[in-house]
């Protein structure tokens, strides 16, 4: 291959090497591998092979409508061929009389069949006897075909590499019990037999080997790293239950805890006094009452004489975790403090004087924490609140605030599917919180079209008028910060039309505010000056407002399943009976109905997980890892998720007999894992 397209395929497929081009898997199979009859055609029929005699071949019509037409025919029929383009030199080629086989795709013209450029060769004897193997189809981009490297062209090479490779080239980095156990076919074959297959059985036992190998040597990796962790990271050792936490316990919660929430805390008790760094993912649907399980961490990270820090995205949230733990804590002997960026500079250097000398024991505070200025005396546990909004680099920082690194909580209110938690957080303990607490009563979600939006307003003013409070979220237009604007302006104004002032005051958020004027607006919805609140989707995550009853989601097909399912959130935070309005237009696409079905059918977040991850895939959720976790070539989550188990299994037996690979059995796995180092970003940090 010469280096202008040896360029080509590196720039337009990132096929760099052998190894590249192996792993450039065809996306479907072409069957070449038997002659059919002209009368086999039906309506039916995809792509067939025919072999006949070209009867005749001329140009017909017009100018631009210039086609070629030749007739194919065998002992059973008349096939038309069409070219409409190179039809000259066409022409020149084809020999009336002589006997071809002709591939292609069959469409239908006036009922009769016919195929459109199709491919062709003078017939032969060992070529009526079929192709050895299917013949595959290869994904190339528009500038490659236009320098003649299409599908076929890179099978063409994939062939001649196959053909100068052997077993030693692809050698086996399955242990033998696991291939035998699972019957695959070995690493060559399946190689071998995924691009060029003599049937559909034989792909099919290829790709199930291939498919297996990738999600087995992930779960592997996230296994190595999770069990290192535990054996060789030091952490700080919470070793007592004392006076704090028991007080809190016994006298000063508000509520009793949910079975959940006491199984997570004996999880993160175990996980504290066993002297390793618990790295702990905490997922609990929306209002499960994860802040206290946090809180108790603190205490309980108090009780040992170690300070704690809790990490959130924004000042809004920040500023409400610390409101609600001063609440909790109040006449308690445990110092709270608050750190954002705003944070005045003589009240700034008073907490930073208070966490250096380990008088506060507990801040909460948004990315203002990891300033190099914030430096504890002996910080023990690091919470952080919607982990997926800081980069690994951001909490990366934390770590390092202690010699030895603090335990880490890592709290999120996204549902995160199982499959997807198993395979792209496998190196984290991870604890689910599935249950509500007692009191909460679940949101009530309808879905309305267009035409019944003043019944809408008219439940919005009864609703107000018990002293309650509502929600109304337009979309964002991802192409246009102008038609954003304007879409929320319109919307604002439609609004105010229905709750004129002084009767009715109403609050608004967008992206264009200033943080200023935007936390003001907040303010005064939270406060319970205003009884709407107008905006995109920036209502933050775990903002709370109990007294908020009514949430309004305009054009509400536009949003994915969890942003619905988060802003849906919002509401239902109080002891009163909350409801969801979905408002559409009349016309909306089978998938958006699919969606809105599943949210009035549900209110729990993890099948409201499982079915977007079915709907959308793992693309496209949010938060899914920046370590290139889901770059698999073959498996998905999705459709394999039987053999993510079964991955899961086999790695977690492994690893739990031969923690080190050290065993004779599993070298080849061993040395494969240590060649592949490096060529993709295990994170250790959640």
């Amino acid at each position: 291959m010469g280096p202008i397209k040896g360029d080509l395929l590196k720039k337009e497929l990132s096929v760099f090497t052998f190894k590249d081009l192996l792993e450039h898997f065809p996306y479907r199979h072409i069957d070449k591998t038997e002659i059919k009859k002209i009368r086999d055609i039906t309506p039916a029929t995809d792509y067939i092979q025919v072999a006949g005699r070209i009867i005749s071949c001329e140009l017909t019509g017009e100018k631009r409508g210039k086609r070629l037409v030749a007739i194919l025919k065998d002992d059973t029929g008349l096939l038309e061929l069409t070219w409409f383009q190179g039809a000259h030199w066409i022409q020149k080629n084809v020999r009336v009389g002589e006997v071809y086989i002709v591939f292609g795709r069959v469409s239908f013209y006036m009922s009769n069949p016919q195929i459109t450029h199709p491919e062709m060769e003078i017939f032969s004897q060992e070529k009526s006897e079929g192709r050895a193997f299917l013949e595959p189809i290869y994904p190339a981009t528009e500038k490659l075909k236009a320098r003649g490297l299409n599908g076929r062209q890179i099978g063409k090479l994939v062939f001649t590499l196959m053909g100068l490779l052997n077993e030693k080239d692809l050698p086996e980095n399955l242990p033998e019990q696991v291939i035998h156990s699972m019957q695959l076919p070995a690493r060559y074959e399946a190689f071998s037999q995924i691009h060029f297959p003599k049937d559909n059985e034989e792909y099919q036992r290829a790709l199930y080997r291939l498919k297996f190998e990738e999600l087995f040597l992930a779960q592997v990796r996230l296994g190595l790293i999770k069990s290192n962790r535990h054996r060789y990271t030091k952490g700080v050792v919470f070793d007592q239950v004392g006076t704090i936490f028991n007080n809190f316990y016994n006298t000063r919660l508000p509520f009793s805890l949910t079975g959940a929430q006491k199984r997570v805390l004996k999880e993160i008790r175990q996980d504290t006094v066993r002297g390793y760094q618990m790295n702990r993912l905490l997922q609990g649907d929306v209002g499960s009452g994860k802040t206290i399980v946090a809180l108790l961490s603190m205490l309980l990270a108090a009780d040992n004489g170690y300070q704690s820090c809790m990490m959130a995205p924004t000042e809004i949230l920040a500023q409400q975790h610390y409101t609600g733990l001063k609440t909790l804590l109040a006449d308690m002997p445990v110092e709270v403090a608050l750190l954002t960026g705003s944070t005045r500079l003589a009240e700034r250097r008073k907490i930073l004087a208070g966490v250096a000398e380990g008088k506060i024991q507990i801040i909460t505070g948004t990315h203002a924490l990891i300033e190099d200025t914030v430096q504890f005396q002996n910080l023990g546990l690091a919470v952080v609140d919607e982990q997926h909004r800081f980069g690994v680099a951001q909490r990366a920082k934390l770590w390092n605030k202690n010699a030895i690194p603090p335990h880490v909580l890592v709290m999120t209110a996204t549902p995160i599917p199982r499959t997807l938690a198993m395979t792209a957080y496998g190196d984290l303990d991870y604890s689910i919180m599935d249950e509500l607490p007692p009191g909460r009563l679940p949101v009530t979600t309808v879905h309305r079209y267009e035409n019944a939006r003043s019944q809408v307003m008219d439940f919005i003013k009864a609703e107000i008028q018990k002293g309650r409070q509502a929600y109304i979220i337009f979309p964002l237009i991802e192409e246009s910060e102008k038609l954003n604007y304007e879409n929320l302006m319109k919307g604002y104004e439609n609004v105010k039309a229905y709750f004129p002032e002084p009767l009715y005051w109403i609050s608004m958020v967008h992206g264009k505010m200033n943080a200023e004027q935007k936390d003001a607006n907040m303010q005064r919805f939270v406060s319970g000056d205003t009884q709407i609140m107008v905006s995109t989707t920036v209502i933050e995550v775990g903002v709370n407002i109990p007294n908020a009853t009514v949430m309004v989601i305009e054009s509400a097909e536009k949003f994915g399943l969890s942003q619905l399912h988060q802003l849906r959130g919002r509401v239902g935070r109080g002891g009163e009976k909350s409801y969801c309005v979905l408002l559409t237009g009349s016309k909306i696409t089978t998938d958006a109905r699919e969606r809105l079905k599943i949210m009035c059918a549900t209110s729990d977040g993890f099948v409201i997980a499982e079915k977007d991850l079915d709907l959308r895939g793992p693309g496209d959720i949010e938060g899914t890892r920046q370590s290139g976790m889901l770059n698999f070539k073959l498996a998905s989550i999705v459709q394999d998720k039987h053999l993510v188990d079964l991955a899961k299994q086999y790695a977690e037996k492994l690893l739990s007999d031969d923690p080190d690979l050290s065993m004779a059995v599993n070298l080849k796995l061993k040395t494969y894992l240590q060649t592949q180092k490096g060529q993709t970003s295990w994170s250790k940090i959640s």
